[in-house]
């Protein structure tokens, strides 16, 4: 479950550039997508939420061609530079996957990882 502001702003996001299947709107106001073999709630919330941290990753099998189809569609990937934390095309190498990390118009922090072999 993540938390919206604007739902309207975070369908369109969830919908067009992440390409999320929309289930629809439940009578408690969440709004539910399928996302693989799982669901993701969004949920109004006025104030929304500021996290410092990761809130949802989705495994994928291409990074890079994951990234770039995003891209694509207007997803902006941060980019980091730090002692042994660095991206490199968005992409960092943490011990056992690559990640990228994006956030969502409410200011929710998204990955994208891939399990290295």
């Amino acid at each position: 479950m993540l938390p919206v502001k604007d739902m309207q702003r975070a369908r369109r996001f969830y919908e067009e550039q992440l390409g999320l299947e929309a289930q629809g709107l439940r009578p408690d106001g969440k709004f539910i997508y399928r996302c693989g073999g799982t669901a993701l709630a969004l949920f109004p919330k006025a104030e929304g939420t500021k996290a410092e941290h990761t809130a949802l990753s989705f495994r994928v099998a291409d990074i890079a061609q994951a990234v770039a189809e995003l891209q694509q569609r207007g997803v902006r990937f941060a980019d980091y530079d730090l002692p042994g934390f660095k991206t490199v095309d968005h992409v960092c190498v943490l011990g056992s996957e690559k990640a990228a990390w994006f956030e969502d118009p409410e200011g929710n922090i998204l990955c994208l990882h891939q399990d290295l072999d």
